[in-house]
């Protein structure tokens, strides 16, 4: 039973820890998501810290770490050049603090 709970536990933290590993494409055809980075933090749909390390992306709270594989990502994004053509408006934030969903309508798109 115990090791029933420990394979279980490392399948959910897994999951959890590996929710925001992002692969940028250089072709929209390629992505899950497109999104646009904003000039204003008030514009933003996401506010994005980037992430130094792997264990610091973890949920879905912000904290992306970007990739050099597409197979490492959860989810491969294309960085749109018009505000139209994408999906979610990112910022990129200096401090962790400051990462975090301001419309969490759209918190659907990175699961």
């Amino acid at each position: 039973m115990a090791r029933f709970l420990f394979i279980f536990s490392l399948l959910i933290c897994s999951t959890l820890a590996s929710a925001q590993k992002m692969y940028s494409c250089n072709q929209a055809y390629e992505a899950d998501l497109k999104v646009y980075v904003v000039n204003q933090k008030y514009e933003a749909d996401l506010c994005v810290y980037r992430a130094a390390q792997k264990y610091e992306a973890v949920e879905n709270k912000g904290f992306w770490f970007f990739t050099e594989h597409k197979y490492e990502a959860d989810k491969k994004i294309f960085f749109a050049n018009q505000k139209y053509e994408a999906k979610l408006l990112i910022y990129f934030v200096k401090n962790k603090y400051e990462a975090g969903w301001q419309k969490k309508e759209k918190q659907y798109l990175l699961y």
